[in-house]
């Protein structure tokens, strides 16, 4: 990892952002000889309240590349089986053991700790060179294509020239913005709230989702406490801050009782973070010397925790196809339609999935959320297949990838 740059860089690919897509990416090119520059925005990967679910799709691909035994070394809890809480009742979740893969649970690992693993795999190859606080400030263009980006550093501004820039910067994505790429927007419905709870003492069951009366809240355990996301009504939040402090604790006791003393440390709105939920994607996810992956390319909702994973894939799929045209110096723009041709379905898939589950669990009319009789009785008669089902599509997808490419 290098913190100090030059003037001016010349590369193979340039990766524009430090995430899951964009680390990935880095890893598997330089892996296979492909001098490439990975630009992380931050100075380091430390960001609370991002997406920590690695599913066994992901894990499967570590498998895949031999490093799968010291992945599972990192601090992480395992899941197997999810349990929701509807009004008081327990009921079972996803069951993810009896996947097709290696690792048959759901791995809960911060997600730095999951970027700092893949970066460190990715750092013993010469040709991965990490940038931290390095923040794309512009494109350089030439006769309508890309060739690189202009970087801010602490050092000043620096130039990054690349036979291929990729977009990995997330749903806030800069490079997205500079290059004006029409964006297809499915209009979520709700935010999300993000804050830490301890555990309390009673827990027993892993318990991922509650619901109750209308009001929805996911916890994700981090070991010593829960990262915890209270679905809302979309722009609500202002609405919540006015009721104070104590009336967002009391709906986070009336979901689960057991939080009432916990929940007191919750005194500070500092403590509760916004996500502004999206899902969209770009209507054509390449142009001339640029290509998007990720939420870059699809924004994806926290619904099934998703992202992260579709994130994975998109840049093994994009290692895949990439690979040897980057090698050779010959990466054409009918080479980047061939990505979104591989990842477009999946994507378009779930986010189809993500906007049903919204419109149908959260759908009600006042400001609290809401799940409709008939699609309550629909859920109780076919519980067994469709939690079978779910398993899948979360833990897998709807088109995993694998390891095409090779080490030079």
């Amino acid at each position: 990892m290098t913190e100090v740059n030059i003037e001016s860089i010349q590369t193979q690919c340039c990766i524009v952002g430090g995430g899951p897509a964009g680390i990935m990416l880095g890893f598997l090119l330089a892996r296979s000889g492909v001098k490439t520059v990975v630009l992380g925005r931050h100075d380091d990967f430390l960001r609370d309240f991002r997406g920590d679910t690695i599913h066994p799709s992901t894990m499967e691909l570590m498998h895949e590349l031999g490093i799968l035994n010291e992945f599972l070394q990192q601090p992480h809890q395992p899941i197997a089986k999810a349990f929701v809480v509807v009004n008081g009742k327990v009921l079972q979740g996803p069951d993810f053991s009896n996947l097709p893969t290696q690792a048959k649970f759901i791995a809960m690992m911060p997600q730095w700790d999951f970027l700092k693993f893949i970066a460190a795999q990715a750092a013993s190859y010469p040709d991965f060179d990490l940038h931290m606080g390095a923040e794309v400030i512009d494109l350089i263009e030439e006769n309508n294509v890309v060739k690189g980006v202009v970087v801010q550093t602490k050092q000043g501004s620096q130039q990054v020239f690349a036979d291929l820039v990729v977009a990995a910067d997330g749903r806030s994505s800069i490079v997205r913005e500079l290059s004006k790429m029409t964006v297809i927007d499915d209009k979520s419905p709700i935010d999300v709230l993000w804050f830490r709870l301890g555990k309390p003492k009673m827990e027993t069951l892993e318990t991922m989702a509650r619901m109750r009366d209308g009001n929805f809240m996911v916890t994700i355990n981090r070991g010593a406490y829960y990262q915890t996301a209270l679905l809302i009504h979309k722009n609500g939040f202002d609405e919540i801050k006015a009721k104070g402090l104590q009336a967002f604790r009391n709906l986070i006791t009336a979901i689960e009782p057991a939080f009432c003393e916990v929940v007191q440390a919750i005194d500070s709105w500092d403590k509760v973070k916004l996500l502004s939920v999206q899902v969209n994607r770009l209507e054509k996810w390449y142009r001339k010397g640029l290509l998007f992956i990720g939420d870059a390319a699809h924004a994806m909702s926290p619904i099934g925790g998703v992202g992260i994973n579709l994130a994975v894939q998109d840049a093994v799929a994009t290692a895949n196809l990439l690979v040897e045209k980057l090698r050779n110096g010959s990466c054409n723009i009918e080479d980047l339609a061939k990505v979104q041709a591989r990842r477009e379905w999946p994507a378009k898939m779930t986010q189809r999935l993500q906007v049903m589950a919204h419109r149908r669990f959260f759908s009600g009319t006042d400001k609290t959320l809401s799940v409709s009789w008939p699609l309550r009785l629909f859920l109780r008669m076919f519980a067994p297949v469709l939690r079978k089902i779910l398993s899948r599509i979360v833990g897998i997808g709807f088109r995993p990838e694998h390891i095409e490419t090779k080490v030079y």
